[in-house]
């Protein structure tokens, strides 16, 4: 992991995480410059780097101030994008009243040189409105919670999302933020950036075994397809659920609901690390996509009562991961379906047995 390589101010946060395999490096290049983003690189040579032109992308035209060194050797990129976060209320007129977004390209955020660790593999970046905290964010704040991975596992917390050494975390937190309405709730607004020939689509898979996450049964994959060959080139995935504390229990579950992938027409901003990679093709060359991820029930009071929102994402390159049935569920399940076939064979074999006794005490009739 890297901060701001290259660079010796904190005023603006990029972060490197690079992971080297026997024969490719794999690079997520994090950054809070314009929107909180992402940027996902597969290189086949496993010496390739990264390359920052610092004043070129802090300048307001910062096309190409980011890249991979040899370019040749880069086989897919894909970026992530933070974009907004929506609140809504429902009026006494059962309609849904939106108050002014928090637009995070316009937020002011801490360094994440304090957070950071090298040992965990994690950083934080937290801000708050740049035009002044305001009510709402007077003793509170938005962050999002960075993780890497050497190996493959599972979370402890929950979600316990299960992950692979070619995977990383992002955690969205909303905490201490007041809420403007009596029944508020959130939507995060995330975009996708890929190229000529991949097209993101939505999965939905859902399971009988929550042993991991109680009472969430369903899992949700943006996955990025190759049009030619159909093969999975990289993913977000999350569990249907948030959770209002910070040591989430089952009891703290808040609902997750995703609004639908739709084609984006508007621009990323110009100051997004999104444009420093991909250029000025952003819009054009490159195709744009959104997703909203809502937060709250109907009443939407937990998040109103305990101030703490927090929503697990996995993101990475190739197949996300699946959760197989745990060796738990395969026993009761083994029980469950066993004892009345093992019932049923043994009454079987009972009522044939007396049947044949019964019959054996008389002699034939001719």
């Amino acid at each position: 992991m890297q901060y701001n390589p290259g660079w010796n101010s904190s005023s603006v946060n990029l972060l490197h995480v690079r992971a080297v395999g026997p024969s490719d490096t794999l690079h997520y290049i994090w950054s809070s410059i314009g929107a909180p983003t992402v940027l996902l690189v597969a290189s086949e040579n496993r010496s390739s780097t990264l390359h920052v032109n610092w004043t070129q992308l802090l300048s307001p035209a910062p096309a190409g101030a980011i890249w991979i060194d040899p370019p040749g050797s880069v086989i897919y990129s894909t970026a992530v994008v933070f974009t907004k976060v929506f609140e809504s209320s429902e009026a006494k007129t059962l309609e849904e009243f939106f108050y002014p977004p928090y637009d995070l390209s316009d937020f002011s955020w801490d360094s994440i040189n304090r957070t950071l660790n090298h040992t965990a593999l994690t950083a934080e970046f937290a801000g708050v409105p740049a035009a002044g905290p305001g009510c709402s964010f007077s003793n509170g704040s938005l962050a999002f919670r960075v993780t890497a991975y050497e190996a493959s596992g599972r979370d402890g917390p929950l979600p316990s999302l299960l992950h692979t050494a070619d995977s990383s975390k992002v955690e969205f937190v909303l905490a201490g933020v007041a809420p403007r309405g009596n029944s508020s709730r959130f939507v995060l607004e995330v975009a996708t950036v890929e190229g000529a020939g991949v097209a993101r689509k939505l999965r939905s898979t859902r399971s009988i075994d929550d042993e991991y996450t109680p009472t969430i049964f369903e899992t949700l994959s943006l996955v990025a397809q190759s049009q030619n060959d159909s093969s999975t080139l990289s993913f977000l995935q999350w569990k249907a659920t948030a959770y209002g504390s910070r040591a989430p229990r089952r009891e703290d579950s808040i609902q997750c609901r995703s609004q639908g992938l739709q084609a984006a027409n508007w621009t990323l901003p110009v100051s997004s690390i999104v444009h420093a990679y991909f250029g000025e093709g952003v819009g054009s060359a490159y195709t744009i996509s959104a997703i909203n991820i809502s937060f709250g029930g109907e009443d939407g009071k937990v998040y109103q009562e305990k101030r703490y929102l927090s929503w697990s994402a996995l993101l990475g390159f190739g197949q996300p991961p699946r959760d197989t049935f745990s060796p738990l569920i395969i026993s009761i399940t083994a029980v469950a379906l066993g004892t009345p076939m093992v019932m049923l064979l043994v009454g079987s074999c009972v009522v044939l047995f007396v049947q044949r006794n019964r019959y054996s005490e008389y002699e034939p009739i001719n």
